[in-house]
């Protein structure tokens, strides 16, 4: 068995009367990420780290911003095909490992959810992926609540 590691990361601005994914489920704030897809910081994160630990670039060359096919889709879906690159491509995710950089609001409670979530789109189990929340102490571009950033790290296994 041979093993791979893969690092993603994503940051996305914050914008009032926006809605608010991360890690596949909504949370209620009066804020909410923008971007072409639903702007799901984690789950973008989670599918680079994927990627790259199957060498198999990055999530915007697969899933390009430019795409009309793309906007405001639902990035469980994106996140469902990564998982599926890498099964075709002989590989399986062993675990992820991830951090949340988000001032507010506070999403602890709301990990659980996302583990099940996470777990029921990559076909893996709730207790191999870790989910850390952090903020950064009212730092930054993060603590002025501008935006969010989510960084993952990924293991992956194939038979070679």
């Amino acid at each position: 068995m041979k093993t791979r590691v893969g690092l993603g990361s994503d940051i996305h601005k914050l914008e009032k009367g926006k809605s608010f994914s991360i890690g596949g489920i909504k949370i209620p704030h009066d804020k909410g990420a923008v971007g072409h897809s639903d702007a799901d910081v984690l789950i973008h994160a989670i599918c680079d780290a994927l990627l790259g630990a199957a060498n198999l670039r990055d999530i915007g060359f697969h899933f390009p911003d430019t795409s009309s096919e793309l906007k405001n889709i639902d990035s469980k879906i994106l996140l469902k095909k990564v998982a599926k690159l890498l099964k075709d491509k002989g590989y399986r995710i062993i675990n992820i490992d991830s951090i949340i950089n988000l001032q507010k609001p506070k999403i602890s409670t709301y990990i659980p959810d996302m583990q099940k979530v996470l777990s029921l789109t990559m076909g893996i189990k709730e207790n191999d992926i870790s989910i850390k929340a952090k903020t950064s102490e009212n730092l930054g571009f993060i603590g002025r609540e501008e935006g969010v950033s989510a960084q993952a790290v990924a293991l992956i296994a194939s038979n070679d």
